[in-house]
């Protein structure tokens, strides 16, 4: 079995979340601590949904669920609960890496890469000798 997964307790907190989200078609719910602990490895390790173990079921089911429970708004509810009962302390911050911007002269000399393609395509295109007609122009 995977290391790391949730404790009784920690899935005692967890379960009134998942059990209170139905399924729309009326089948009976999968073992939701198992999605839970696949979706918090994928959390945890950053890996692609594919790379999930076997041991915590089919990928596919593990990101359908974690899917309809994003779609349901189960996270906010949980991370509403986890504020109001005071689990998590205020000194704990999350960074989100895909809001993160890089300063936009960080994208290379001015003008950037476009201009330096065209300065390059200016040079090749300089003829390479001189017509008949310019040599009688030209003294």
């Amino acid at each position: 079995m995977a290391r790391d997964l949730i404790s009784d307790e920690e899935w005692a907190f967890f379960e009134r979340f998942m059990l209170a989200v139905r399924a729309p078609n009326g089948r009976k719910p999968t073992n939701h601590r198992l999605v839970l602990d696949g979706i918090f490895w994928i959390a945890r390790t950053g890996a692609p949904w594919r790379d999930l173990p076997e041991e915590f079921g089919k990928w596919s089911s593990v990101y359908r669920q974690f899917r309809r429970w994003t779609l349901a708004g189960l996270w906010e509810e949980i991370m509403d609960a986890l504020n109001h009962c005071g689990a998590v302390t205020d000194a704990l911050q999350m960074i989100d890496g895909t809001v993160i911007r890089a300063h936009h002269q960080a994208a290379g000399a001015k003008g950037g890469l476009r201009d330096r393609v065209l300065a390059v395509l200016v040079v090749a295109s300089r003829p390479r000798s001189t017509s008949v007609s310019m040599q009688r122009v030209c003294p």
